[in-house]
């Protein structure tokens, strides 16, 4: 019959979720210049929301159709190797920030010259100590990585649902705690985001980070609450999967950054 399926491949119907994206998108964005010009946050509310409720329900669909059966052994390599390109995308994001910050510390520029006056970091900035309160949190996000990394070999080795869920919780718990740590560092910087590029490298390159690991926490979160649904299988676990990649890429973006803006640059 023509209408009767006769390979692995899994055709998506038709999808509202992609317009109100780009919708949601567009009214953050118009929301955001809105309230740089001083006229409330609340347009960019909106578009967020709009956003927000497209991720979660996009997300769902796509989670329904890994339970239904719409996730075979070739769609599921489709979907890890897209995530690997996600992931690619995000190193090249992180590399520009390297990119600037390596800059102006090779070639700090001077009111005559980078050559003959120019210093980093410049004048009147206080650097953290690398090996107070960076080194614990370098220390928390890597201990996270080897709860997630416990969680995913008891899932793909062992099918252990209670390590599972414990490695999880431990991961999870260490992310937060790593972000609570963060904001307590920006709360005691010596310095601020204006007025050096110092303070914006700084900021952007760790903050961007800590963004990145609230989104892999919730990433986690939403894992383990499938676990305690009875969700994921040895042989289908793509999004948990993608979890502990998503992960592993947080903890070496942060010794990356460890290693050259607090040890290296300061």
């Amino acid at each position: 019959m023509a209408h009767e399926k006769n390979h692995d491949y899994h055709i998506l119907k038709p999808s509202i979720w992609p317009l109100t994206g780009a919708v949601g998108a567009f009214v953050m964005l118009f929301g955001a210049v809105m309230w740089m010009q001083a006229h409330g946050p609340y347009m960019f509310l909106i578009g967020l929301a709009m956003v927000a409720y497209t991720m979660f329900a996009w997300w769902s669909d796509v989670v329904h159709e890994g339970e239904t059966g719409d996730h075979t052994p070739v769609v599921r390599i489709g979907l890890r190797y897209g995530f690997v390109l996600f992931i690619m995308s995000e190193v090249m994001f992180f590399l520009a920030w390297f990119w600037t910050f390596f800059k102006h510390a090779l070639y700090p520029m001077g009111p005559l010259s980078p050559i003959k006056d120019g210093v980093w970091p410049p004048a009147g900035i206080e650097t953290f100590d690398p090996w107070h309160l960076p080194i614990i949190n370098t220390l928390i996000l890597l201990c996270s990585g080897a709860a997630a990394t416990w969680a995913h070999h008891a899932l793909t080795a062992e099918n252990n649902r209670k390590d599972i869920r414990q490695g999880l919780i431990l991961a999870i718990g260490l992310g937060m705690l790593f972000t609570v740590f963060q904001v307590y560092e920006y709360s005691h910087a010596a310095f601020g985001l204006a007025g050096n590029i110092y303070g914006a490298s700084f900021f952007f390159a760790t903050g961007f980070h800590g963004f990145h690991v609230i989104i892999g926490t919730i990433f986690l979160f939403v894992c383990l609450m499938r676990v305690l649904k009875g969700q994921f299988t040895q042989e289908a676990h793509v999004g948990f999967e993608a979890a502990a990649w998503y992960w592993h890429f947080v903890d070496v973006v942060w010794l990356f950054l460890f290693a050259a803006i607090y040890v290296w640059g300061q």
